[in-house]
């Protein structure tokens, strides 16, 4: 293979990467400023400052020096559970508090990244298993959600043009996978999504609306929506949510370290953290959000069997060319619902399959180790789909009980500890 042939399938996969999180990372921006009730400009420039950042993150993050760069291919986005926090600081303390509580947590991470690295031990595979598996069951619904429309509460939802889209999608991608050879199959998703969004056009069902209203060309423009104000309660919430968000890119690195055969060491996670950190630095600076390992992209990896960071650059370097030209940046907007859901169901899947691998590694003949991973499901499940369970609590509480991940990650721990004190290999 010659060294330009490689780049060049290298860069179809990138691209696959990048439309595997592209829904997830423009669904951040798009709820927080749909909550906080930005004009159509302001969304025109949270989405694109979002993607561009989303790029100079996870260039952050494979650039491995000295001081930051895990060197895994992993691909960072916004931080979904970070949504209704940010919601509610705006809505009560505005937004330029939204962005000093986003500075504030990012400097919070690259302080502690070195004291973090450190208590790797509360992350044994029990722990780890347990969160990524949680994560995939939990993004499952919102593939379904897509796959039925994207609203469940339109009348066209789960209509048979909206189910046919979503199931050639993935029969497409299960076609290749099972039919194609090589590099083809490597890239079963990017073809599942194109089949389909094509299948879709043929049938009327894709709007270019957002193509035409995008402008052509973007600049990233520090404190765009003002000057950041820093306080204190904010701060400390953002904390909280970069704390979980940390325990999230932990679970994503040791699963992309298990798929990669590289053991991930505790100078690996202070620099993974600290990138992460960086990173949310620029995010309140540029005034987008704070950015977290995907998990998303971890099943592609599973799924693609390309293990190289190579690919990921392309990936990087695309969002950042499309974060500075909305109109390119828009087109990946197009893929209708129903094919991104299909497409979704396959890859959340997988996240979910990889975290039940890094299970296997649990005795199971333990029945404490049973008792942690059940209740730790079972709350991420759970607390995730009927938030309303803690309606009568407060607000701030309400935020955490009511979000899966975190759940599952703080319960997982607590009773890892509890059973097996700080002591990896037991469990």
């Amino acid at each position: 293979m010659t060294n330009e042939t490689s780049n060049g399938k290298s860069a179809v996969l990138g691209l696959q990467h990048l439309l595997a999180m592209y829904a997830g990372a423009v669904a951040v921006p798009l709820l927080i400023g749909t909550g906080l009730g930005f004009n159509e400009a302001q969304m025109t420039y949270l989405i694109s400052i979002d993607i561009f950042m989303c790029g100079v993150a996870t260039l952050l993050q494979l650039t491995v020096n000295r001081f930051f760069g895990i060197g895994l291919p992993v691909v960072l986005g916004c931080a979904i559970q970070a949504v209704a926090p940010l919601i509610l600081i705006g809505q009560t303390q505005g937004v330029g508090t939204v962005y000093g509580s986003i500075i504030a947590a990012g400097i919070f991470v690259v302080l502690i990244a070195g004291f973090f690295s450190k208590i790797e031990k509360l992350f044994p595979p029990i722990v780890t298993g347990t969160v990524i598996t949680t994560i995939g069951l939990t993004l499952i619904p919102v593939a379904t959600t897509k796959l039925g429309g994207g609203d469940a509460a339109a009348k066209t939802f789960g209509n048979p043009t909206n189910l046919l889209l979503g199931f050639i999608t993935i029969a497409l991608i299960l076609a290749v996978q099972v039919f194609g050879r090589g590099f083809v199959r490597s890239i079963a998703v990017l073809v599942g999504l194109v089949g389909g969004t094509v299948l879709a056009a043929l049938l009327g069902q894709v709007d270019l609306a957002a193509i035409g209203h995008a402008p052509m060309f973007h600049v990233p423009q520090p404190f765009y929506f003002g000057t950041p104000r820093f306080e204190p309660f904010s701060i400390l919430l953002m904390i909280i949510i970069s704390i979980v968000s940390m325990v999230e890119s932990t679970g994503v690195y040791f699963a992309l370290g298990d798929i990669t055969g590289k053991k991930v060491s505790q100078d690996d996670l202070k620099r993974g953290y600290r990138a992460e950190g960086l990173a949310v630095i620029l995010g309140g600076l540029f005034n987008t959000f704070p950015y977290t390992g995907f998990s998303q992209n971890v099943g592609l990896v599973q799924l693609s069997g390309i293990k190289t960071r190579r690919p990921i650059y392309f990936s990087a370097i695309f969002l950042i060319i499309l974060g500075l030209f909305p109109k390119v940046g828009a087109l990946a907007q197009i893929i209708p619902e129903p094919v991104l859901g299909g497409g979704m169901l396959v890859m959340f899947g997988m996240v979910a399959v990889q975290g039940m691998k890094m299970l296997s590694k649990v005795d199971f003949n333990d029945e404490k180790n049973l008792l942690i991973i059940a209740i730790s499901i079972g709350f991420g499940l759970g607390f995730n789909a009927m938030p309303a369970l803690f309606a009568k609590l407060p607000e701030t509480v309400q935020m955490f009980t009511g979000n899966g991940i975190v759940m599952s990650s703080l319960s997982a721990i607590v009773l890892n500890l509890l059973f097996h004190g700080y002591n990896r290999k037991n469990s």
